[in-house]
């Protein structure tokens, strides 16, 4: 939700600050005072066109800055923060995230999300999950024919939805296969010649038959016959000084005749102290790894090869691998590697009439289960676009639009076989499918029996757009949405029982979302759980707007102010009273 905005330099508004709460809040003023500029404001942080005209003079720029409280656990809420942590930005510590929208007097805009520069499209991203706003000149989000779409399948349900993204699911499948049949035939000779070098590569690495580590395990070998007689030596010398040379004396001063010495001489004596029976110990440690040395070197000088014949081989054989690494990869591990994906790609690269064919057989059972998913959500569509259309007129019964009826438009995408949009056939007809299937809706009005089915906003005037909307809103409100919804006086053009109805309508709305709205109307304001009026200053020269939340004490000589202009009148305040006493039954009676 919506926590709080602030205004700063746009239009009559220097400088207000508007705090918002859960249910319903009303925004109400005299004529010229800035209501509509909330509005703008709301707009301009979400996205909206900058203008620049509505700077005001003298200030420079225009500032907007706003407060999103994100509710824990909602999957659409928990995609805007993905899509805020894309962008860099992040919430504050206590869970709110800041928003901020300037426009400069020459027209520069610039837009903050967490305190991160961010382009403006982001805002515009962001209201797409979080706010809807209904007014005279603007609807913007349920004129949109995906989004008409996309709420219509939320209203259905769970059934739709599951529907909805399996064909997403399916349509992917069968796209991919219909780019690849189309690649693999429009790219038939490119792909030969690539097949073909895979191929040479793949028979060339067969005949030489490395081995995984082969080329290391070589290297060593060879640099083992290249040393063998320095090697050789080496362990003889280091050999004879352990275990000492048999043809000499017993005496021999060996590593492992010295150690014998130290051995006994501590054997000895090693009862008498502790220290030097420690000592005794790690000597018979010594020892016993000198002879485990000294037999390990003398099995080494036995093993080693000095086979001129078997060095040559060596050179031969990693002659052989270098010839490979120096084409495919930098050691023999990365040329099996290389040999595997060329494997898998030469797969993929058949252009033969068997592969082709096979591939055609593929898409077209892609194309048959998603045409079947096709057909039964848009059945299923039709079948809630009837109830939803109903329920909405019967809305409108109640908004003084007696006689207009909302229909919900579903109709399929038929194109002709020459063309080259994507397509299925369902029940005999070609039809362009898309991810979300075949289906266009439409939300029409017809505004008096005999009238035709025309779009919403060709069929309505403006204030009938926005009564229409808000009967739309609360026919959807329980299927989801944005949490905020804003109406710029929907009421326009009615009063008496219609507005009070008005009333009713828009607080069961708030009961599930947090709702917005600026009237002219007493019977509208009446409803609402929280009330803001737009006070206007003049010093005679220059005029100002601020903001200013209403206790309970003092609604009732705003709603007499509505009402005729009565605010100090007795007679007025008890009519506001008794409107605000009809009003608390009323939402009593509904809650």
């Amino acid at each position: 939700m919506l926590e709080e905005i602030r205004i700063t330099g746009l239009g009559v508004i220097e400088d207000a600050t508007l705090e918002l709460v859960d249910g319903f809040t009303v925004v109400t003023g005299e004529t010229g005072a800035g209501k509509t500029m909330v509005v703008a404001g709301l707009g301009l942080l979400f996205g909206g066109r900058a203008d620049a005209g509505r700077v005001r003079r003298g200030t420079g720029r225009a500032l907007v800055e706003g407060r999103l409280r994100f509710v824990p656990d909602d999957p659409a809420q928990k995609l805007v923060l993905d899509r805020v942590a894309e962008a860099g930005a992040a919430p504050d510590e206590d869970g709110t995230l800041l928003l901020a929208r300037s426009v400069a007097a020459e027209g520069r805009s610039r837009a903050h999300v967490g305190g991160r520069t961010v382009p403006v499209g982001l805002l515009g991203e962001l209201a797409e999950q979080m706010l809807a706003v209904h007014g005279q000149s603007d609807q913007l989000r349920l004129l949109s024919a995906a989004e008409q779409r996309g709420a219509l399948d939320r209203y259905a349900g769970e059934e739709v939805t599951q529907l909805r993204a399996r064909c997403q699911e399916q349509y992917r499948a069968w796209r991919a296969l219909v780019t690849e049949l189309i690649d693999r035939t429009n790219h038939a000779r490119e792909r030969s010649q690539e097949a073909d070098a895979l191929r040479f590569g793949l028979t060339e690495i067969e005949a030489v038959n490395p081995l995984p580590g082969e080329d290391e395990e070589l290297k060593a070998e060879s640099r083992r016959l290249e040393h063998a007689e320095e090697l050789r030596i080496a362990a003889y010398t280091a050999h004879q000084a352990l275990a000492g040379d048999p043809t000499m004396d017993a005496e021999s001063a060996d590593v492992a005749a010295l150690l014998g010495v130290v051995r006994r001489s501590l054997s000895a004596v090693g009862g008498h102290d502790a220290v030097l029976a420690d000592a005794a110990r790690r000597a018979d440690e010594l020892a016993a790894l000198c002879g485990e040395l000294g037999t390990e070197l003398a099995s080494y000088t036995d093993s080693l090869d000095a086979d001129p014949a078997r060095l040559a081989a060596v050179h031969e054989r990693r002659a052989q691998l270098a010839g490979l690494t120096r084409k495919y990869a930098d050691t023999i591990d990365g040329v099996l590697a290389w040999a595997q994906e060329a494997a898998a790609k030469l797969a993929d690269l058949d252009t033969s009439e068997e592969a082709l064919d096979a591939l055609r057989a593929k898409r077209d059972e892609a194309a048959t289960e998603l045409a079947g998913t096709a057909a039964t959500l848009s059945a299923a569509r039709s079948g809630a676009a009837q109830r939803f259309g109903e329920q909405v007129t019967a809305e409108l019964t109640g908004l003084a639009m007696p006689h207009a009826r909302v229909v919900a438009a579903v109709t399929q995408r038929e194109v002709s076989a020459e063309t080259n949009t994507p397509s299925v056939v369902v029940d005999g007809r070609r039809l362009a499918v898309g991810p979300d299937g075949v289906d266009d809706v439409e939300l029409r009005l017809v505004s008096h029996p005999g009238a035709p089915e025309l779009a919403l906003h060709r069929g309505a005037s403006g204030g009938e757009l926005s009564r229409v909307m808000l009967a739309i809103e609360v026919v959807f409100a329980g299927a989801g949405g944005p949490p905020t919804m804003v109406f710029d006086e929907v009421d326009a053009g009615v009063g008496g029982r219609a507005a009070v109805e008005i009333g009713k309508r828009l607080a069961r709305l708030a009961r599930t979302h947090q709702v917005l709205v600026v009237t002219h109307l007493p019977q509208v304001a009446a409803f609402a759980d929280h009330h803001v009026v737009v006070v206007k200053d003049s010093d005679g020269s220059v005029t100002t707007s601020g903001l200013r939340s209403l206790s309970a004490a003092e609604r009732p000589r705003e709603l007499a102010r509505m009402l005729a202009g009565l605010d100090d009148s007795d007679l007025g305040i008890a009519h506001a009273e008794e409107l605000l006493a009809v009003a608390r039954a009323e939402k009593d009676a509904v809650a």
